[in-house]
């Protein structure tokens, strides 16, 4: 009885809680239409770019050193066979320790420059719902929402006339 009457009184208040202003923000949109984002994912695309083109022009020579072992098999003594063909194994191992060591570099400054980015927009999502007085956001979990009460175009223009691309990641030096 009692835990009903504590909830009668606070629906008693309840014509206060209708001036509560709610906005609904998509982090993802955020994220994947913000000038920072597009920029962060720029600057992420051309560095793996780049540690591509080294990959492939250690797996294009290792190719090369392969056909002259097929090619030159014939006339080359056991030793020189031997010898051809333990350089292959070394490089291919070499080739494959870069890969990973590649991989496991761009993940980590992804997830490093992501984490950034996410502190940027989120503090620009509190901004923005500060200056609009709202006294409620919420994203994800979010199953509907009006559009009315979406708040992200309102948030990426905010970021959009900050001048976004000064936020973008100075690329890694390796």
């Amino acid at each position: 009885m009692i835990p009903v009457l504590a909830v009668m009184a606070t629906l008693v208040g309840a014509p206060a809680m209708a001036e509560i202003k709610v906005g609904v923000l998509d982090f993802g949109r955020l994220m994947d239409e913000s000038p920072q984002g597009k920029a962060l994912i720029e600057t992420l695309r051309s560095e793996a770019a780049a540690k591509q083109r080294e990959l492939q022009g250690q797996a294009t020579s290792l190719q090369g050193k392969r056909d002259k072992l097929v090619k030159d098999r014939a006339t080359m003594t056991p030793d020189q066979i031997s010898r051809a063909e333990k350089e292959l194994r070394d490089g291919e191992r070499d080739l494959g320790r870069r890969q990973q060591e590649i991989n496991d570099d761009f993940n980590a400054r992804r997830n490093e420059e992501m984490t950034k980015l996410q502190r940027t927009l989120i503090e620009e999502a509190r901004n923005y719902a500060k200056s609009q007085n709202y006294d409620l956001v919420v994203t994800d979990g979010v199953i509907y929402a009006t559009p009315a009460l979406d708040i992200t175009p309102g948030v990426l223009q905010s970021l959009q006339s900050r001048g976004g691309a000064a936020a973008a990641p100075k690329p890694a030096t390796r």
